[in-house]
């Protein structure tokens, strides 16, 4: 396993990641909101930049990017259908590319539902998703641009993936999403351990995340949902939960 992320907490409840190659010392961020918390983190790892992802337009994603562009000058990744919305991008991918990071590869998957241009990233080695604001722990992103069409079918590409990947997310939300999925859910032994994880953790100030897909496929009411109208009613119901 030669990728490892770290979460790197900003503003409220963000994570942005910081990745490390252990195989040729290379470093990236990912989705950073904030420039202060990210060169802390970079400087205290050992003060060189790489690489930046990016899986959506969000301020919250990318306000921090200009700064560590100037500071580090690494190579800026995002999606090349959205690129008129973020930074100045350095490689523009789409989905099924594969993008270098050291030693490894990272997948790229076309992920629409939060936002039309949203994108996340695989590393088989390290055995690392990044789904931006995709998929939370014990639930989804909202539906800002897209369908929850367009969102199922997103969640519907992680299937193929070892119940081993580590979901690194964007935001801690895993104590509100859990309220909601016992709710959906109530009987679901599994959910229930996992919440008073959450509750352990969270009152312990530390994060919820990451958490495995294996966990989440026992858990997550998102994940669960077995066709497209499941999944509306569901995010439906959690919109005005």
């Amino acid at each position: 396993m030669t990728v490892t992320a770290i979460a790197i907490p900003m503003l409220t409840d963000n994570y942005s990641w910081l990745l490390h190659d252990s195989i040729t010392g290379a470093t990236a961020i990912v989705d950073p909101a904030e420039a202060a918390p990210a060169i802390a983190a970079i400087e205290a790892a050992g003060g060189k930049l790489d690489a930046i992802f990016i899986t959506h337009h969000h301020g919250d994603h990318i306000d921090g990017v200009p700064a560590l562009v100037e500071r580090y000058h690494p190579q800026v990744i995002g999606n090349a259908a959205d690129a008129q919305r973020l930074p100045k991008l350095d490689i523009a991918v789409r989905e099924g590319d594969l993008v270098n990071f050291g030693a490894a590869q990272a997948q790229v998957f076309d992920t629409p539902g939060h936002t039309i241009g949203h994108i996340a990233y695989y590393f088989p080695d390290g055995g690392i998703l990044l789904p931006g604001d995709t998929l939370f722990s014990l639930g989804c992103g909202r539906l800002f641009e897209g369908t929850a069409a367009d969102m199922f079918a997103a969640l519907q590409k992680f299937a193929p993936l070892p119940d081993a990947t580590l979901i690194c997310a964007g935001h801690e939300y895993t104590a509100a999403n859990a309220k909601f999925a016992l709710a959906q859910d109530p009987n679901n032994t599994a959910l229930q351990a996992r919440a008073t994880e959450v509750s352990a953790l969270r009152a312990a100030g530390k994060a919820t995340l990451p958490v495995t897909l294996g966990q989440e496929r026992q858990t997550n009411p998102f994940l669960r949902a077995k066709t497209p109208q499941d999944f509306a009613t569901l995010r439906k119901a959690k919109d005005l939960f």
